[in-house]
This record gives C-alpha cells, sequence and structure tokens, in this order.
C-alpha cells in the first residue's frame, strides 16, 4: 500500500531525519527509482552526501531554498526517521499523498497529515518496500531539482564572497567546507553558527555532524566535539561557535581540551569562534520584529581574546581579521598537531 502511494504521483519528495542514518544505501535507491529529491532535517545533515545532485538539503528556517521548492512543489512525500515540525516548510495539507517511516511508534502521524505510517528500522522497511515501487521514468522533475541544487550552491559561494568588515562569516564556514577531511567531526552550536552551517557546509564521506537540533540549546557546541574526540580519537573534529556561547561554557571547556588532548590519537579539534561581541541571532530577530533591537543592551557581550585564551593553555591560536587570512588559518588548524 505504501509502495502504490508513493508511486502514484509524478513529483515525489523524500524528507529524512537522524532516524536515517545507516539506511544512506536504501535512500539513494528509492530515490533513484521515483526519480525524487531528498531533504534532510538538521539532524539528518550527515545521512546523505550534499555532493549528490538531488539532495537539497537542510529543510526549514535554516534550510535551503531548493528543499522549499521540493516541498511546495512536490505531489508524494517520503519521511524517514524524522519528527520535523514545522508543517509550514512541508507540503501544504491536502497537496501530497504522503508516508512516514518511523522506529518509534509514538511518533508517526504526529507533525503531518501521513496517509500511511509504517512503524519500523528505517533500512529493514525500506528495503522491503524497495521491490514494490514502480521507475519512475519521467525525469523532468529529477533534473529540475538537481538545476536547483546547483544554482544554491552557486549562490552560497557568492555570499560567502560578499565583502564585510572585518570578515564575512559565510566565508568561514565557505573556505571551512572544501578543507574538512573526510572523517570529520561536525559541531555547530546555536545561532547564527547553525545557520551557515546547515547552508554552507557540504557534508560527504564519512563526516558526521551535529547539534542542539531538538532544543537550540547554547553552548553544547564545544562540548560535542569534545564528547565525539572520546567516541573517536582518531578522526579530527571541528566545532563553530559563537562568542556568546563560548562564553558561556566554551572557554571553560577548553581546559578540559588542554586536559585530554594528547591522549587522542588525531590531535585535531579545532574550535572557531565567531567573535562579534553581540548575540547575533537573537539580535537579527529581534531588528526582524521590531525593525531596530529592543534591549540591544543585552545582546551586547564584553570582549574576550579567544585566541590568547587558547594559547595561553598551550593550544595553538591562529586569529582571523583579515578575509585573506582565512583560507591558509584552515589550512594551519588542519596541519596542526595539538587542538
Amino acid at each position: 500500500q505504501a509502495a502504490e502511494i508513493l508511486s502514484s504521483g509524478s513529483k515525489p519528495a523524500i524528507l529524512i531525519g537522524q532516524g536515517a542514518r545507516g539506511a544512506a544505501a536504501e535512500i539513494e535507491q528509492v530515490a533513484e527509482i521515483l526519480g525524487a529529491g531528498v531533504a534532510k532535517a538538521l539532524l539528518g545533515k550527515d545521512v546523505l552526501s550534499d555532493e549528490l545532485p538531488w539532495v537539497t538539503g537542510s529543510i526549514g528556517l535554516l534550510g535551503t531554498r531548493p528543499s522549499y521548492e521540493l516541498m511546495m512543489g512536490c505531489d508524494t512525500l517520503l519521511t524517514v526517521g524524522s519528527n520535523f515540525p514545522y508543517t509550514q516548510f512541508m507540503p501544504p495539507f491536502g497537496q501530497a499523498r504522503a508516508v512516514q517511516i518511523d522506529l518509534d511508534g509514538k511518533l508517526v502521524g504526529m507533525r503531518y497529515p501521513y496517509e500511511l505510517n509504517l512503524v519500523g528500522d528505517a533500512a529493514t522497511t525500506l528495503r522491503a518496500l524497495i521491490p514494490h515501487l514502480r521507475r519512475n521514468e519521467n525525469r523532468d522533475w529529477r533534473s529540475g531539482i538537481e538545476s536547483n541544487v546547483a544554482d544554491w550552491w552557486e549562490a552560497m559561494d557568492r555570499e560567502a564572497q560578499v565583502e564585510a568588515d572585518p570578515v564575512n562569516p559565510q566565508l568561514l564556514f565557505h573556505a571551512a567546507s572544501s578543507q574538512l577531511p573526510s572523517n570529520t567531526l561536525v559541531a555547530a552550536d546555536s545561532g547564527s553558527s547553525a545557520n551557515w552551517y546547515a547552508r554552507q557546509l557540504r557534508f560527504r564521506g564519512d563526516m558526521r555532524g551535529s547539534l542542539s537540533g531538538t532544543l537550540a540549546t547554547m553552548g553544547p557546541g564545544v562540548p560535542y566535539v569534545i564528547g565525539a574526540k572520546f567516541a573517536q580519537p582518531g578522526r579530527p573534529a571541528v566545532a563553530f561557535v559563537g562568542d556568546g556561547a563560548m562564553q558561556m561554557n566554551g572557554l571553560a571547556e577548553l581546559i578540559t581540551v588542554k586536559h585530554y588532548w594528547e591522549q587522542w590519537a588525531d590531535p585535531r579539534l579545532i574550535v572557531a569562534v565567531l567573535h562579534n561581541n553581540d548575540l547575533n541571532q537573537v539580535t537579527w530577530e529581534m531588528r526582524a520584529m521590531e525593525g531596530s533591537p529592543k534591549f540591544a543592551e543585552s545582546q551586547t557581550l564584553p570582549d574576550v581574546d579567544y585566541a590568547s585564551f587558547a594559547a595561553s593553555l598551550g593550544l595553538q591560536a591562529i586569529p582571523v581579521t583579515d578575509p585573506g587570512q582565512v583560507e591558509e588559518a584552515w589550512r594551519r588548524a588542519f596541519a596542526a598537531d595539538r587542538p
């Protein structure tokens, strides 16, 4: 019955979340049979490579334009391992016939009016589903998705190159994206660092990534990568953290890094601090609501020399104050013999 629903349309879409991890091969096969594009909830960013031309990237407020276009234009939807709650970014009710696969029966049918819910492991359920799917021979929809995705990455490249004083934060993420080793463990904190994590980083290979996707809690970026290093000490790790979160607990956690880093087989742990002395996303939200921050003084942070603090702990410190320094800073960081 699920296969009949999914095969009934000509404009299929797939939405995946962290519950789809481990089912990448099956999702690729389903997407190929149906000619579908695949959007990713924020916690599912590392499930499929962003180098696949029909992967539209993140969905939601921090999502991409091709993901929004995919959802607004589709006539069938398959959601796998995602509890994504923001239905304004999903197909309008009544537009698409939809099927959900989730391991947790409490979550099925909770966020969207799915026509059919399948409770089970993502990979196992998809393997059972695949033989029943009909191949969509019309590839016009898929071609349009791939064109939109290519346009998006070109737009992200242009946005990263926009001049700013002193440095466009998107450039930091854009430059990192091409240099991240294919086995990097990546974490982003909440705030504007999560924006650029979602939009500018192209995951590939065995890269893993996470953030506070269900609570948008400030402060987990540095603890997340420390935890990642204990789980996978032979892999490099990178945290993208705003200065607000860095002052909340990131500076203290650098002392934890100092204490343990020599135990790690790969000593590379990089903390990229977005230093603008402002709780940036909160300020943006206030501007969006009222035209200017209502409580400007509450968004202003004390100025801290993060690089000097790191250097005082014996870690490598690389201040970046000019766009021309960004590429070389990442090269130095990934070549370093310490965090």
